[in-house]
């Protein structure tokens, strides 16, 4: 589990109900989901577990500030009192593109089951616009309970949505609203495009994968072949667990993983030497910090033969990729 994660569940459960309340008002759905699950789990906690969670909250908390906090009240007011009521709407409408989106937001709390049966026979042009709206796995697990007809219609609209009318998102979010009797309407920035179709493909599990990418390739070939390249990223090797990195190190050679960490982050370099011997992450440290400058098109195309290592290392079976939907998936 999440440490951070347990330690939030720690924590809320320490505080009581009500104050634990409403603290997740300010959660997203997926948030709420995954700590109120780790507070089934906890049990036999120690004072000393509990003490330790509070330190660390004490510590993280006196180094923020209130700057930033409720920003957007802040804003509107001086905006208004600078630019006068019209003027400042006219701006507020181009810089604030995050106002709630109550009918669409509302289907996150949703199972996708409930999600699925009332947007289900709707126009695939509408299900695209409300599928990018919600998180990746559940945007996927939506689209397994679509025909497959529907869902490959969805995914290719949705590989190629980049952009919608506010007034159109905002009459869709009406129409939503009335359906669950939500509230105040607004208007969001819409995502989209490959990344997006790439993100929930990720959960899609490898059989359906395949058979969806089939079909947007038959329609489109450099369509598909720019949505795997969002597929795969080399960052996504931060979701395999220890054991899978460790299977991964066997298969790839000393020179391509120093080539391809240059382009990485630190966190996944960390991740990567926790998972050798000390002696071979204290020379992979030394040459990584002697290399010199290197090609991006060279430490992308090392970092691509890896990632052809980690997708046949997951479509065997031996590792599980963190997004990828495959419930028999083990390692």
């Amino acid at each position: 589990m999440n440490e951070g994660i347990q330690n939030s569940a720690i924590f809320l459960m320490s505080l009581g109900e009500n104050e634990a309340a409403e603290v997740l008002k300010y959660l997203e759905p997926k948030e709420v989901q995954k700590i109120s699950s780790a507070m089934v789990t906890l049990s036999n906690l120690s004072k000393d577990q509990i003490a330790k969670v509070f330190h660390d909250f004490l510590v993280t908390a006196s180094t923020k500030t209130t700057i930033g906090l409720d920003s957007n009240s802040y804003i509107r007011n001086m905006l208004t009192k600078a630019l006068g009521d019209d003027k400042a709407a006219g701006l507020l409408d181009r810089i604030m593109h995050n106002s709630d989106t109550s009918g669409i937001e509302s289907l996150k709390w949703m199972d996708p089951g409930a999600v699925a049966e009332m947007i289900g026979n709707e126009h695939p042009q509408i299900i695209a616009t409300i599928l990018v709206h919600l998180e990746a796995d559940q945007a996927a697990s939506v689209m397994k309970m679509f025909t497959e007809r529907t869902r490959n219609d969805v995914l290719l609209r949705i590989s190629t949505l980049d952009g919608v009318q506010p007034v159109a998102l905002r009459e869709l979010n009406d129409v939503l609203s009335k359906l669950m009797s939500g509230g105040q309407t607004g208007k969001k920035t819409l995502k989209g495009g490959v990344a997006t179709a790439a993100e929930i493909l990720n959960f899609m599990g490898s059989a359906m994968e395949a058979e969806m990418m089939e079909k947007v390739r038959s329609f489109d070939p450099d369509l598909a072949q720019k949505i795997e390249d969002k597929m795969f990223v080399f960052e996504n090797i931060l979701d395999v667990d220890d054991r899978g990195i460790q299977l991964i190190l066997r298969e790839v050679q000393s020179e391509a993983l120093i080539v391809a960490l240059k382009g990485s982050s630190e966190e996944l370099r960390e991740k990567i030497f926790r998972n050798m011997s000390s002696r071979a992450a204290e020379m992979m440290r030394e040459d990584l910090e002697s290399k010199g400058p290197v090609k991006l098109s060279e430490v992308e195309s090392n970092q691509k033969e890896i990632l052809k290592i980690v997708k046949r290392l997951s479509d065997d079976g031996q590792i599980a990729l963190g997004g990828k939907g495959d419930e028999d998936a083990y390692v």
